[in-house]
């Protein structure tokens, strides 16, 4: 996608995020590199959603790093965020995509911007005010905002869980053409179904560690871990 520098791989050792006492991370590693989306499985509670905060800067470790491939500043440049409740302006549609660009100081960025509302279906609701919008098309703005933005990684944080099926699917494609051009994702979702076909490869996080991961064919076919096992059979008790 780029013919710079990569800010992948994203290296993460032993990393620890405590908050009024009670640890959520605790002594966490992995490891990030450019490819399929990586999808993060776990319980609630597991810390998905911490985690994918903490690896995009969002909130500052208790203890261990997270490490880019480039210095900390040029790496943030090139993510991109959507969370499961979409933060808007109270703004047109075309304005929510527009002004973070701009804020950017990103080149062509009407261009970019009219281009990211046609690939997720929204261009002709472009004047709209972007908070009236349904939660579906409102996602898809979430998304389209953050693929203009060209990042070389993209966290989603359970994007579609307050989707209905028809809007869960058109997320999932967007998701998926974004990943085919390139852009890393990195994923939380509680979908299995979701996870199968989304994932490249699959991390099951169970009380603020990572407890298996592997190609997901493999994770689903032969879960690595007797927890792995639970979770998809949907018995664990943790």
């Amino acid at each position: 996608m780029r013919d710079v520098a990569s800010a992948l791989p994203l290296v993460v050792r032993d990393l620890r995020y405590e908050a009024g006492g009670v640890a959520i991370i605790r002594g966490l590693d992995l490891v990030l590199e450019a490819g399929a989306p990586t999808l993060i499985l776990g319980p609630n509670g597991a810390g998905k959603s911490v985690l994918l905060r903490l690896l995009h800067g969002l909130l500052t470790p208790t203890g261990g790093a997270v490490t880019w491939a480039l210095p900390a500043e040029e790496a943030r440049r090139r993510q991109a965020m959507v969370f499961q409740r979409p933060v808007l302006l109270r703004r047109s549609v075309l304005a929510n995509c527009i002004y973070p660009l701009r804020l950017a100081g990103l080149p062509d960025a009407e261009r970019a911007t009219e281009e990211a509302l046609a690939r997720v279906g929204l261009a002709g609701l472009a004047g709209r005010p972007a908070r009236k919008l349904s939660g579906g098309e409102q996602q898809r703005l979430a998304l389209a905002r953050a693929w203009a933005m060209r990042p070389e990684v993209l966290f989603l944080d359970e994007p579609t869980a307050a989707l209905d099926p028809a809007a869960t699917r058109q997320v999932e494609a967007i998701v998926a053409a974004i990943a085919a051009g390139g852009t890393k994702v990195v994923m939380t979702t509680h979908d299995l179904g979701q996870a199968r076909r989304l994932a490249g490869d699959v991390v099951l996080l169970l009380r603020g560690m990572v407890n298996a991961r592997g190609p997901a064919d493999a994770f689903f076919d032969r879960p690595p871990t007797e927890q792995a096992a639970s979770f998809l059979r949907g018995d664990l008790v943790w």
